[in-house]
């Protein structure tokens, strides 16, 4: 046998060997993945320094790692909660209550939401004149219900008066209350609120 047969055979043997071992290597370990409450303190820490709107889009994304989980859903329809953004609010509480049907603050959501989107429609309507016939009745019947409901007379109290106007005191009209208020005392059916006038 040759020397350089000899060192083929050689040198086949070292590269079939060398094709071998990195076939048997394993690969790099990748890092574990996050679990569900590193990606709700992450989403927190975002909501707690004002970044709602990252804070949601972290808790999408556990919600979408840890599908049969409510809590994500229920952080997010309470922050839109909060930012009057009821119709989002609703959604996400109704997500809520497809893994959870008896949680309260899910249900406490989605009614209250309601009844301020009913209202401010409501209101747009009656503002222009709009609510008639089979949905004006119906509004009465829903609002009649949700009375009984609540035990309220009144489902949104009428916004308070706006403050009266006090009048400057001046010197004048410090004398004429004196004045006033000497003569309001002789008489026995005065009325003593003569004087704040």
């Amino acid at each position: 046998m040759t020397i350089s047969k000899h060192l083929s055979r050689v040198g086949a043997a070292a590269a079939l060997a060398a094709v071998l071992s990195a076939c048997s290597t394993t690969p790099p370990a990748l890092p574990p993945a996050p679990t569900l409450q590193d990606l709700l303190t992450d989403a927190s820490k975002a909501a707690d320094s004002g970044n709602k709107e990252q804070a949601v889009t972290l808790w999408k994304q556990s919600a979408a790692a840890f599908p049969s989980e409510k809590t994500p859903w229920t952080h997010i329809a309470q922050t839109r909660y909060e930012a009057g953004q009821y119709g989002d609010a609703i959604q996400a509480a109704l997500e809520v209550l497809v893994r959870d049907p008896n949680d309260q603050l899910a249900n406490s959501i989605i009614a209250i939401s309601g009844l301020r989107l009913s209202t401010r429609a409501l209101n747009d309507l009656s503002r222009q004149n709009s609510l008639s016939g089979s949905i004006k009745t119906e509004s009465q019947d829903l609002a009649k219900l949700l009375r009984e409901s609540l035990g309220e007379t009144v489902l949104v109290p009428p916004p308070p008066p706006p403050p009266a106007a006090v009048p400057q005191r001046t010197a004048r009209t410090a004398k004429k209350t004196k004045g006033t208020k000497s003569a309001g005392s002789s008489t026995a059916s005065a009325n003593p609120f003569d004087a704040l006038k």
